[in-house]
């Protein structure tokens, strides 16, 4: 099996960009039995991408029988609709969009990276989040580019309703901050170098490593519910190839960025600057952190600030969506 990927053509605005079309039929799994068929989501960044072009590249898929169909979108809260409607199967969710599967809405099935590569920035001659005041900030809603923002006028004593928020699509950003139509924006890399390359005195207001030391940024692989519930084996095979994808990546650092760039059709050193802003976890690493609650302290964090937010009501226990067990289960 190898998977081929078709650009079909972006589609309305905030709707997945490409879809990429499926792999031929996969061979039995080791055990002899059948294999699944998978609709799986991403985002075309080191992160959201990587794995599955190691994936692809080492013929994990092919191993443990799966028939893998992935499809592109521009962020996390629309792959995770697509899982509420059946369309996608997995798909790749940042820190921002945690309070999704929080609020009952998927399952986090693996943990990824630390995010690292989200900022808040502003035109020239803005010096601090607290010139923002009154100024026009663009986001992307219900994503780390909305957390980081959130984030940062809280440390600023100040919050969304001292600013004016102007949702937007990342591509949108882009144009906006780069024709000057926006004084800042929450926005995060790799888009973030293609508006610097056009407004290089763009400033940087905020960084995740501002809030390191009270949250975490967790990147993490999310799976329907009712896959979940009702396809134990879908869902342990499709961690497997996970798995063995994360030990790659993190003993293979430089393969892995080449990989995600011909997956994406970027620009290799576009992707290093993109994996330079991320953290990446060995398996080891996150097995441990799994087993011994790290994780869950993560994802309990995360819910604090979401409650804060506004996103979320009450706090959730994290054993409620972030299925560690199962992830820890597919080790063998």
């Amino acid at each position: 099996m190898r998977i081929t990927r078709r650009l079909i053509g972006a589609v309305a605005a905030g709707v997945a960009l490409a879809v990429v079309a499926g792999c031929g039929g996969a061979p039995a799994a080791p055990d002899g039995t059948a294999p699944v068929d998978v609709n799986f989501g991403f985002i075309p960044d080191f992160n959201g991408t990587s794995l599955l072009a190691i994936a692809e590249d080492q013929g994990l898929w092919e191993k443990h029988g799966v028939n893998v169909t992935t499809t592109s979108f521009t962020n996390g809260p629309l792959q995770i609709q697509a899982l509420g409607t059946g369309d996608l199967d997995f798909g790749y969710i940042g820190p921002g969009a945690i309070w999704l599967p929080a609020s009952g809405q998927a399952k986090i099935v693996a943990v990824n990276t630390l995010g690292q590569a989200d900022r808040v920035v502003a035109q020239a001659g803005i010096g601090s989040i607290e010139d923002l005041r009154g100024r026009t900030v663009a986001i992307p809603e219900g994503t780390s580019g909305d957390m980081i923002l959130t984030l940062a006028l809280q440390k600023a004593g100040m919050t969304k309703a001292d600013v004016q928020i102007v949702p937007m699509e990342p591509s949108a950003i882009i144009t906006a901050l780069s024709s000057k139509q926006v004084d800042a924006a929450g926005i995060w890399y790799p888009a973030l170098a293609t508006v610097k390359q056009q407004v290089p005195d763009l400033v940087e207001l905020a960084k995740n490593q501002d809030f390191e030391e009270t949250v975490a940024f967790p990147t993490a692989f999310v799976a329907g519910n009712d896959v979940v519930s009702g396809e134990p084996e879908k869902v342990s095979r499709v961690l497997k190839v996970l798995r063995e994808a994360i030990a790659i990546r993190a003993a293979n650092p430089d393969q892995a960025v080449q990989l995600t760039a011909d997956f994406n059709a970027l620009d290799p050193a576009q992707v290093q600057a993109d994996a330079d802003n991320v953290q990446v976890l060995s398996l080891e690493e996150i097995d441990r952190l799994t087993e011994d609650g790290t994780i869950d302290k993560w994802f309990a964090g995360l819910g604090d600030y979401f409650v804060g937010a506004g996103k979320l009501p009450t706090a959730v226990d994290p054993a409620q969506y972030y299925t560690g067990d199962l992830f820890l289960q597919a080790r063998g």
